[in-house]
């Protein structure tokens, strides 16, 4: 009796504990920073007491079968870069976006898109979902970049970058933006 009682309650405290495991997230969430490869080379001790110039943080939905710009991401309406929390930007350093200056600080990115030129838009309303709760009047810069459809490559999953002229790059499907960034001192 005492066996099947011990193995009743064994049985109740796994099922419990395995039911309470969360199910992966869909769109995981990334991070990229500029320089590219920062956390390695401050690792390797290549940036000692030296803060990166930027990072963004954001998650990864997949194409997954869809057809995505103009259907699942409207053109002409505000979309969140990504999936769940808004695409969070964080500068450590004064920076200047598509020509416009942007103090040091932490950011949502959100973003326009048509089909041949994405408004990219640097929003001081942090901690949002998607962009639902999204307000003009928060905005900080509203910069205008070109896209391209790149042939013979398809990015499955949302992809987010500093290349190595700290540019961010924005990939998904088969489609590549580029939003110019360069940076000021570190004061």
């Amino acid at each position: 009796m005492a066996k099947t009682v011990l193995g009743v309650l064994l049985f109740l405290v796994f099922h419990t504990i395995s039911a309470q495991v969360p199910e992966p997230d869909k769109s995981p969430m990334d991070i990229s920073y500029a320089p590219a490869g920062y956390p390695i080379q401050k690792f390797q001790g290549k940036h000692k007491n030296n803060l990166p110039l930027a990072r963004v943080i954001y998650s990864r939905p997949q194409v997954n079968g869809r057809t995505l710009f103009g259907v699942e991401i409207k053109y002409n309406e505000i979309w969140r870069l990504g999936a769940n929390e808004s695409t969070e930007l964080e500068l450590f350093r004064l920076a200047t976006i598509g020509g416009k200056v942007i103090p040091k600080g932490r950011y949502t990115l959100f973003c326009i898109p048509k089909t041949d030129k994405w408004t990219i838009i640097v929003n001081k309303d942090n901690d949002s979902w998607g962009a639902f709760s999204y307000n003009q009047g928060n905005d900080v810069a509203r910069v205008t970049i070109p896209v391209e459809r790149v042939s013979g490559q398809r990015v499955e999953y949302f992809t987010m970058y500093f290349n190595e002229k700290n540019n961010l790059v924005i990939l998904w499907d088969s489609i590549r933006a580029t939003v110019p960034v360069a940076f000021g001192s570190a004061k």
